[in-house]
């Protein structure tokens, strides 16, 4: 008699052409594209973490929320961050995620996070080119462009 294990899946699909797909030029691109996505039902009350997934033109392949949190956190493991990562067959990231507080500033936390994100990312050749924090009036603070990255 055979054994019986669980048959694993990993899949991408892609619903447009990545040809048709918005690029990303800089942090703005990116903010804006987030924001529009983001639930603008609970942008104000929950935090969230989600990821920009990018091929190398920049191009952008999908948006993966990671986590969803409470009032004042959430909680990003790394190992499904690079589980997306790697099964989109990306070959960059943006991170990002929302102060429900409206505040911009980076806690610790999000330094420590994107630092732990950025060590790992070299394993893999994977571009981290930002970490966003976006506020509920679009309004957006980029790690890149602040000199944390």
């Amino acid at each position: 008699m055979k054994t019986k294990v669980n048959e694993i899946q990993i899949s991408y699909k892609e619903k447009i052409k990545i040809s048709d797909a918005p690029k990303i030029c800089s942090s703005k691109d990116a903010a804006k594209l987030l924001f529009e996505f983001w639930d603008k039902g609970t942008i104000e009350l929950q935090e969230s973490f989600k990821i920009l997934l990018l091929n190398n033109s920049n191009k952008v392949k999908g948006i993966y929320e990671i986590s969803k949190g409470g009032i004042s956190a959430t909680y990003v493991d790394v190992r499904i961050l690079f589980a997306t990562v790697l099964k989109s067959l990306s070959v960059g990231i943006i991170m990002s995620h929302n102060h429900p507080s409206g505040q911009l500033k980076p806690s610790k936390a999000d330094l420590e996070l994107t630092s732990k994100v950025k060590a790992a990312s070299n394993f893999f050749d994977i571009k981290v080119l930002d970490h966003l924090i976006i506020s509920s009036n679009g309004e957006y603070l980029s790690f890149a462009d602040e000199g944390l990255l």
